[in-house]
């Protein structure tokens, strides 16, 4: 990778510097927009007491399930467990610490982490478990909880449609869902696309991710795993 080209020619180098006990931002909602080659290097690799945020864990054996089998996450911090039943059994037993976060709430602290901004006020889990020490305040007569911004993670990783050689990224669709946020959220940014373009192939109109928040760009091949299908008899 040398000036603007964000190109790097292996999983390796995109994923070069990465050690235990870092903080990792992954992108993917379920098995949709996942970075399914960047989380198979790292069970490579064999990094371990990685503090994950993510949307959820994937399934077992697959996504970031996998992680989960080897025991290389030490805590995720999701807004559901899912349908991965290793995720479930490893929370119950204790072996994996969960800080689950509602939803939107987890969107937010990922864009706002990548917006600089520190905090924000949210109606959101105010009397519940979920805002238990945090400040409240009233706006037009109703309570806001206080939520800080994440930390930049140590690695964001991202998986995108299309991008160019400078790194602006395309997503397609539900594929989106929480990767833009994530891109510009990581002290690393690591994208791994389906298709990489040169310099003004993309229309400036319908870029999602301008490359100034991307370390390192890799094309990847994808299963596309779905979670479910169903089809009219």
């Amino acid at each position: 990778m040398s000036g603007f080209n964000k190109i790097v020619k292996s999983y390796d180098e995109a994923l070069e510097g990465l050690k235990d006990n870092m903080l990792l931002m992954v992108g993917g909602f379920g098995l949709c927009g996942i970075p399914e080659n960047l989380i198979k290097k790292i069970q490579e690799k064999g990094t371990k007491g990685l503090t994950c945020i993510s949307n959820n864990a994937g399934v077992d054996g697959f996504g970031l399930g996998i992680l989960l089998e080897k025991k290389q996450i030490k805590k995720m911090i999701s807004s559901y467990v899912g349908e991965n039943a290793l995720f479930e059994k490893l929370v119950l037993s204790g072996e994996l610490e969960l800080e689950l976060t509602p939803q939107g709430t987890l969107a937010e602290k990922i864009r706002a982490a990548g917006a600089g901004i520190p905090g924000f006020f949210t109606a959101t889990g105010y009397g519940t478990l979920v805002a238990e020490g945090k400040d409240v305040k009233m706006f037009n007569g109703r309570p806001y909880v206080l939520e800080p911004a994440f930390p930049k993670a140590d690695f964001a990783l991202v998986k995108a449609w299309k991008a160019d050689t400078y790194g602006n990224l395309i997503f397609r669709k539900t594929a989106a869902n929480f990767n833009p946020m994530i891109a510009t959220a990581g002290k690393i940014t690591v994208v791994e696309v389906e298709e990489i373009v040169q310099p003004g192939e993309l229309d400036p109109n319908f870029i999602h991710v301008p490359g100034i928040y991307v370390d390192r760009l890799i094309k990847g091949t994808f299963e596309k795993r779905i979670e479910q299908r169903t089809v009219k008899k």
